[in-house]
């Protein structure tokens, strides 16, 4: 016994433990380099609003009116959102935006149907408040969330728009979300998307919360600035905003 644990498992634990001290170089590494960045940016000021140009749009126009805002479709995956269905749509129906330059489109996937006529009934109560919102759902989830913003795209009125916001179901943006963000894409045609950090609602209601918020605030604040500063590839938030047409 002792001749197979010595002829065996102890050469895979050597290799198991050199292994792991690796990656913790790597990890350590990777660090390094994350903090070397993001102290460099930070003390040359390369901040979105100073890297790139940043003008309100403009609507002193009479003439023109509205037709100065380009055209967004705002989209929310949902899948048996009980709890926050409400909030989400509540809040992209509440976004400063000039309602005829706006379509908020709901892509309901929910699989219980009590679910769906709450969320139904959702929009139609927001529809009747002059909101231009269209809830929509499929005899699939093919694809699942990735799927129904695809099968949302297909909807003829999709084709008027030149920009599209996602959020996830359970995201609650700014009333100025889109003031805050589009005239990056506008003033900026080599920007590809615009994704904005999260804040969150309920970050001190526990230990646990505050934990949860301070890890994601290392990834906002540090990984995804890092991979945008150096044009390396980062992880999509559940909410970003980019070109359509």
């Amino acid at each position: 016994m002792e001749a197979f644990q010595e002829a065996l498992v102890v050469p895979i634990l050597k290799i198991a433990v050199f292994l792991c001290i690796g990656m913790l170089c790597m990890d350590f590494i990777e660090k390094v380099y994350m903090a070397i960045v993001i102290c460099f940016v930070k003390l040359c000021g390369r901040k979105p609003e100073k890297r790139y140009k940043w003008e309100t749009i403009k609507d002193d126009d009479v003439e023109l009116g509205n037709s100065n805002y380009p055209m967004v479709l705002v989209q929310i995956p949902m899948y048996n959102e009980r709890e926050v269905y409400r909030l989400s749509i509540g809040a992209a129906c509440g976004l400063s935006w000039p309602s005829d330059r706006i379509i908020i489109q709901i892509l309901d996937d929910s699989t219980d149907s009590a679910i769906m006529e709450l969320v139904e009934m959702e929009c139609r109560i927001w529809e009747s408040k002059g909101v231009n919102i269209k809830y929509e759902v499929r005899d699939n989830r093919n694809g699942y969330k990735a799927g129904a913003l695809k099968e949302g795209m297909k909807h003829s009125y999709v084709m008027q728009c030149d920009y599209v916001a996602i959020f996830d179901a359970d995201f609650q943006p700014e009333p100025d979300f889109l003031y805050q963000t589009i005239p990056f894409l506008v003033n900026n045609p080599e920007i590809g998307l615009v994704q904005a950090r999260w804040t969150f609602v309920n970050a001190d209601e526990c230990m646990m919360t505050r934990m949860q918020q301070m890890s994601l605030n290392y990834h906002f604040k540090v990984e995804q600035e890092v991979g945008s500063s150096t044009y390396a590839f980062f992880g999509f938030n559940g909410n970003l905003i980019s070109y359509l047409n």
